[in-house]
Order: structure tokens, then C-alpha cells, then sequence
């Protein structure tokens, strides 16, 4: 198998990446970003790309893969709805629709938000553009396209790209036992890669979903 990974530079992306890195389904991973993700492994190239909105649909570079797991995104704090719909929404579906001209038998999936709104019209501004973006790209005609609203999750310990999250970490940790009921950065890496490979039921999964696609093998 071979993908495209965006967003390492971010706690899922970096956790994701790192589980393709050591995952033997995964042959190769194509990492798209601004910036470069850190990381160095024979597996692994780099196509740093400025703006999204900018790539063209006969790139290239995309051409030759299975699957993107679709990890960028950006909190919607400080932000008004025209704003973060173009970084969640048009930058998301043109990137999906530059990878669809050049791959055949395609699956895409997208980090989503727990709490989404799958009817665009709540009161909550990031699930509504959430919900809009996770519509529009099961609309598109991929060979599959799956959605994933993980909720709380916790970093795995090889993490460098944690940001704020570090200042949290020494004082919930001991508490997270108790009310955690996600899934590790990497779990969902690992049922990204296995959806990818065997399908699963859902387009949308859940915390409790990611857990079960992450061992269907």
C-alpha cells in the first residue's frame, strides 16, 4: 500500500505517520505539507507545498497511490466561519479532488471532530463546516471514503509534535484513566491503513469504531 499522509506537523498527523512508518502494509508514504514533518525513514518522501489551494490536478507528484489520510486541520479559535471554511472545507476538497484526477481505486479519509454535525445546521460553527466537508467528500466518487470523529485521544510516547498539549499532559495524566474512552494517535493510523485495506461498515466512525477497525486483523 501506498499513501499520502497531510498534517504530521500536528499531534494526529505526526501519530499517524509514525504508525505508516512502522506499519508493514504500508510500502511507501508520500508526506504533503508546508513544512517538513521531521522525520527520516526509508519509506518516506516529502512534497512541501505552500497552499493547497494552489496544487493542480494534473500534479504529478500525487500520481501512483492508494489512499490519503487526510490529518490537516486547525482549531477554529479566532476564527469567524468564512475563515476556517477555507482552511477545513475548500482547501480539504480541492486537495481530495487533485488526488482523485490522478489515482484510480482511491480511498480518502478524513480526520474529523467528535460532535460533528452531519445536518449543517447546528448552532456550533466548526460541526456545522465539519459536518459540510465530511458530506461533500462522500459525494465524491472514490473507491471509499471514511470519516473519522476520534474525540479526546492520547499522543503516543515517540510524539515530538504535541505543541500545548505538552503544558496539559503532567496535570490530566494521572486522571485520564478515568475518563478516557478514545483511542492513541496511532490506533488511528492503524485503522486508517485497515479500512483501506479490507472496508469497513461505516463511512463515519466513531471513537468506539476507530477502536475496532484498528483490530480487525
Amino acid at each position: 500500500m501506498k499513501v499520502i499522509v497531510t498534517g504530521a506537523t500536528g499531534m494526529v498527523g505526526e501519530g499517524v505517520l509514525i504508525e505508516c512508518l512502522n506499519n508493514n502494509e504500508v510500502k511507501q508514504v508520500l508526506y504533503v505539507g508546508r513544512k517538513p514533518s521531521g522525520k527520516s525513514h526509508p519509506k518516506l518522501k516529502e512534497y512541501l507545498v505552500p497552499d493547497f489551494l494552489s496544487l493542480k490536478s494534473d500534479d504529478s507528484q500525487l500520481s501512483g497511490y492508494d489512499a490519503c489520510f487526510y490529518c490537516a486541520g486547525i482549531s477554529s479559535v479566532g476564527l469567524d466561519e468564512t475563515q476556517y471554511t477555507q482552511i477545513t472545507y475548500d482547501t480539504t476538497l480541492h486537495f481530495a479532488k487533485v488526488l482523485l484526477a490522478q489515482n484510480l481505486n482511491f480511498t480518502f479519509n478524513f480526520i474529523s471532530g467528535a460532535h460533528t454535525d452531519s445536518s449543517e445546521n447546528g448552532k456550533v460553527m466548526w460541526a456545522r463546516v465539519k459536518g459540510k466537508t465530511e458530506n461533500a467528500l462522500q459525494a465524491l466518487p472514490f473507491k471509499a471514503q471514511y470519516n473519522f470523529r476520534p474525540g479526546l485521544m492520547k499522543p503516543d510516547k515517540t510524539q515530538t509534535q504535541l505543541k500545548g498539549y505538552n503544558k496539559y499532559i503532567p496535570l490530566f495524566s494521572p486522571f485520564l484513566g478515568l475518563f478516557y474512552t478514545g483511542c492513541t494517535t496511532r490506533e488511528i493510523g492503524r485503522a486508517m491503513i485497515l479500512v483501506t485495506k479490507i472496508g469497513f461498515p461505516k463511512k463515519i466512525l466513531e471513537a468506539k469504531d476507530i477502536l475496532t477497525a484498528a483490530n480487525l486483523e
